[in-house]
């Protein structure tokens, strides 16, 4: 029979210093709280796209403090780091009592990554849901794609009211 037990810290190569992969770890409570980790990028010198999709993110109306949902798709070509996924998952989840208007929330993403990483290329697709009937979505990038790079679709489904 399988040992499934989890590892009480991380043991791959260039995550020694990792704090919360392999551990209990609570959410921040706000974006300025929370920790992004980074790792080592397996394959530098090589253009490749990594891609996370947050279809439940949530965050607050600054001025109502009503709920906004967003779907969020991160596109980047990293240079010598990745993001390390469930620091980025906690950073997300960290806005879900985080008052801010979708512009701000969309670009600060992109900015922790930015600076975290300094990846080669990094871009946002911010697909925000309707309050008040209107969809509101933000898409930022850090400039163009270095070519020779298969950049796919954002293809976030479409949904009554949007055009």
């Amino acid at each position: 029979m399988p040992n499934h037990t989890t590892p009480t810290g991380p043991s791959a190569p260039g995550t020694e210093a990792l704090s919360q992969l392999g551990r209990n770890t609570a959410a921040a409570n706000s974006p300025e709280e929370a920790q992004l980790e980074r790792v080592p990028s397996p394959h530098q010198g090589r253009k490749y796209v990594v891609r996370f999709t947050a279809p439940e993110f949530t965050s607050l109306c600054p001025v109502t403090g009503q709920p906004d949902f967003a779907h969020i798709v991160i596109d980047y070509i990293p240079s010598q780091w990745i993001v390390e996924s469930k620091s980025l998952k906690l950073f997300l989840t960290s806005f879900r009592n985080h008052g801010a208007f979708h512009e701000d929330c969309s670009v600060t993403i992109a900015e922790r990554l930015i600076e975290l990483l300094d990846p080669e290329w990094l871009r946002i697709g911010a697909y925000w849901y309707p309050r008040g009937g209107i969809p509101i979505d933000v898409f930022w990038q850090t400039g163009e794609p270095p070519a020779g790079v298969w950049l796919p679709p954002q293809d976030v489904p479409g949904y009554r009211g949007r055009g």
